[in-house]
Order: structure tokens, then C-alpha cells, then sequence
């Protein structure tokens, strides 16, 4: 990621997301500070706090996904959560530190799974090496052999044939012969019972941690089990890899990862302030502000305490988002805007847009549809025409409905595309085309009466 400028950032998002330039200007602009961050003096280091972002526009205009590719892109732990899930210390629902320990739980997964792949092959070794004692235990003698006169099972010529009767089961499970060869394997039994319990609000974290204690407590039973020779090979890849990675290292680098490039979206943050319309109608609700009260100090740098130890949040980038349609950022607590410097307004999409992201991005919808009916030997083609009428189509049903933006997409292809998908196994081998006629002609009922596509689109 550090090799990468503000230029070749935006370059990535093109990609995968149509439009909304400036948004991805700034998302950009706030990694690469963060690069930025890290080549200053230590002294002056810990004082540049990160750039957090507020992105203002409707549903399906691209904020998660701007979002969700940057941390794909600079392989940070990203976690999406609804402001409007929380709730003020005190009333019932999530807590508003659990975000952090939800990231850092993400952060752990994600590292250790990168330290999984660099002990990979020592790990395959290894299991090849125990399943191989299941097939042929090392003292067993090859059945139907015939050892000579006044040679000792232990003696060299035995040993000697032990190992080629080995390395002949090697060849044969390399070549993928013994797959379905069943084998007895000890594996870790899961508790039946799990131990529930009550946690107070704003306490949420006490309950996992009293239930990874309690299961520290009582020792994990083994029992055996029979299964071929493929999935005890995959049993035995995970538990030699799992022994072979340095937990302790794990959560060490998943730590100092949260800490200086985690990245929190939250989205819906305009259902947890009320306009001033409302507050002067003494109509607010009065959790809202408590929840923005909650969030602060998490927003401007705090340490939260999890199983993994403590967590400091102040470089965790925060980006929210809101529609703003009944409010707007100001109508934020004063304190709360202030760690919100940047803002970003992303444009409504129409039929120049629609119509670029049913062809643009390498994960297009249309992209989408033709590898998945190709599993079927159909191969699909969509004329231009069929998805400038798609766009247009679009357009009109989020003007006079609700406008969800490219989500729309969605439900009118698979409006046209339910019957082929559903008959595409009796027609393989064929080439559907999808014009302009088949796309009028599968969308008639719902073109003719509106208050039916109101229900269906």
C-alpha cells in the first residue's frame, strides 16, 4: 500500500466502483496520510491524528463499497457496522466498544490466516508425514511378507522394506489414488454444552471472556473417528498448522494492525442524531445523543479493553455515513463533527452510470450472470441495447419508488434473467442473446402496471 500515491489509489477504486471521484479522492488522500504518518519524526508521529470522513448520499450510491475496496486494497482490518445498533450505556442493545473488539477479532482471523500460509509447506510436510502413519504405522510389517531366515523385525533389511512399503503409499496418495480410503482419526470433540451468560448492558464483552475462561476449565475431549483419507489429510494440514503459528505473535501483530491502520464504517450515523426541527419539538429521542456521546471518545482516541488486551483506537480511521435526508452533519454533537474533518458528498446515479456499471467494473452484474450460467454450458450474451433500456429502466423506478440507487440492478436482472436461470440446465450448449425485445418482453407485466413494480422492483 505504501508504494502506492493518492493517483494510483483512485486508479484501483476505478475498478470496482463508477463515479463518486471526489469520495475516492479523499478516501485516497486519508491512506496515503497515513503513509505519510509513519515516514515522520517519532515525537511528531503520535500527534498527527487520522483524517476521518463523513460521506453524505442515499442508499446505493457506493459508500460501503469505497470503503470496503480501499481496505481490501491496504489489507486493513475493515468492520462495517450501523451506528443505529447501538444504544446509550445503560439501555439495552450493543455497546458501542464492541466495534473495536469486533475488529480486532477480524484483525486475529486475518493474520492468522496470513501466518498459516507462510508455515504452509513445513505444515503439509507434516501432515503427509502423520497421515502416512495411519496408513502404515512405522513398526507394522507389510502385510504378506516374508521376512528371511534369522532376520529381526527391527533389523535393517526390515526397516528397509518398511520404508519402500511407505514411500509406494506416498506415490499413491501424491497421485490421488487412496482418496477414498477410510482411516481412523483422533480429533477434538466440541462441547456439547455451552455456557450462556447474562451480561449487563454495556458489558457485553464479560460474556466471552467468562466462556473462553470457562472453557479453559474443562479439558477438550478427543474420540476417534472414521474418514477418508482426503479429509483426515485436511484435519491433520489444519491442526500441524495451527500448532506450528505463534499465537502470541498473531495477536501482537493483529494489535499493532488495528492500532495504526484499522479502518471503522460506520454507516446509517444520520439514525443517531436528530434535526433541529425535532429537538425543539422536544421529540428527540434521547438515546441518540447519548449514543454520540458514547462514540466520542472511541472517535477521538481511547483504550478499549478486550480478551486480547488493551486496544488504543487513536489512529483507527473512521469513515460514516449517512443519507442525511431528515438531518444533516451540524445537527451532530459539536464535539463529534469536529473529529469528522473531511466530508464528501456523493452524487445520485442515472442512466450514464447505470449503464457503466452494468459493463465497467471487472465484478460487473453482467459479468456475474455469464459465469455463473456458463456453469450450465449456456452461454449468455447482452446486447448494448438490452442494458441502455436496463439503465433506463432503473432510472424510472428509483424516480418514482424509492431510490436505492444500483441496487436496483439487481432485482430488474433477475426479473429478466428468473426463467433462463431457472431452464438454463435444458438448454446447455445453446447462446441466449438478451436484446432489447427480451428485456420489454420480460419486464412487460411490471412496465404496464406500475403499482405492481412498486411490490416486485
Amino acid at each position: 500500500m505504501h508504494q502506492l500515491t493518492p493517483r494510483e489509489i483512485v486508479s484501483e477504486l476505478d475498478k470496482f466502483i463508477i463515479g463518486q471521484n471526489d469520495a475516492k479522492r479523499m478516501v485516497a488522500i486519508a491512506m496515503r496520510n497515513r503513509w505519510r504518518r509513519q515516514q515522520v519524526p517519532p515525537e511528531l508521529r503520535d500527534e498527527i491524528s487520522p483524517k476521518n470522513i463523513i460521506m453524505i448520499g442515499s442508499t446505493g450510491v457506493g459508500k460501503t463499497e469505497i470503503a470496503r475496496r480501499l481496505a481490501r486494497l491496504s489489507g486493513s482490518p475493515f468492520f462495517k457496522v450501523e451506528a443505529s445498533k447501538f444504544t446509550e450505556v445503560g439501555y439495552v442493545g450493543r455497546d458501542v466498544e464492541s466495534m473495536i473488539r469486533d475488529l480486532m477479532e477480524i484483525a486475529v482471523n486475518m493474520v492468522r490466516t496470513e501466518e498459516m500460509e507462510k508455515v504452509k509447506v513445513k505444515a503439509e510436510k507434516q501432515a503427509e508425514e502423520r497421515l502416512l502413519d495411519l496408513l502404515y504405522p512405522p513398526t507394522q510389517q507389510p502385510r504378506g511378507s516374508v521376512i528371511a531366515v534369522g532376520t529381526q523385525p527391527g533389523s535393517a533389511q526390515a526397516v528397509e522394506s518398511g520404508e519402500s512399503t511407505r514411500e509406494k503409499l506416498r506415490t499413491l496418495w501424491r497421485q490421488g489414488k487412496m482418496d477414498d480410503r477410510q482411516v481412523e482419526l483422533e480429533v477434538t470433540e466440541q462441547s456439547g454444552t455451552q455456557i450462556g451468560v447474562m451480561a449487563m448492558p454495556g458489558m457485553e464483552g464479560m460474556e466471552n471472556q467468562v466462556r473462553d475462561m470457562m472453557g479453559q476449565l474443562f479439558p477438550k475431549k478427543r474420540k476417534q473417528r472414521k474418514m477418508n483419507v482426503r479429509e483426515a489429510y485436511e484435519q491433520l494440514l489444519m491442526e500441524e498448522s495451527e500448532r506450528l503459528v505463534d499465537m502470541d505473535k498473531v495477536i501482537e501483530i493483529a494489535k499493532e494492525r488495528v492500532e495504526q491502520s484499522g479502518i471503522v464504517f460506520l454507516d446509517e450515523i444520520d439514525k443517531i442524531c436528530s434535526s433541529t426541527a425535532s429537538r425543539g419539538a422536544g421529540t428527540a429521542d434521547v438515546s441518540r445523543e447519548g449514543v454520540q456521546r458514547d462514540l466520542l471518545p472511541i472517535v477521538e482516541g481511547s483504550v478499549v479493553n478486550s480478551k486480547y488486551g488493551m486496544i488504543n483506537t487513536d489512529h483507527i480511521l473512521f469513515i460514516a455515513a449517512g443519507a442525511f435526508h431528515l438531518s444533516k452533519p451540524s445537527d451532530l454533537i459539536p464535539e463529534l463533527q469536529g473529529r469528522f474533518p473531511l466530508r464528501v458528498e456523493l452524487s445520485s446515479l442515472h442512466k450514464e452510470e447505470f449503464y457503466r456499471i452494468l459493463t465497467e467494473p471487472q465484478n460487473a452484474l453482467t459479468i456475474q450472470y455469464k459465469a455463473l450460467l456458463a456453469t450450465e454450458g449456456v452461454d449468455l450474451v447482452f446486447a448494448d441495447e438490452a442494458l441502455l433500456e436496463v439503465a433506463a429502466f432503473a432510472q424510472t423506478i428509483n424516480e418514482e419508488t424509492e431510490n436505492i440507487g444500483a441496487r436496483r440492478l439487481y432485482t430488474i436482472l433477475e426479473k429478466i434473467l428468473s426463467d433462463l436461470s431457472f431452464e438454463a440446465p435444458d438448454k446447455s450448449g445453446q447462446q441466449v442473446i438478451v436484446d432489447r425485445e427480451y428485456v420489454l418482453r420480460h419486464l412487460e407485466d411490471v412496465t404496464r402496471n406500475r403499482d405492481l413494480s412498486r411490490y416486485i422492483l
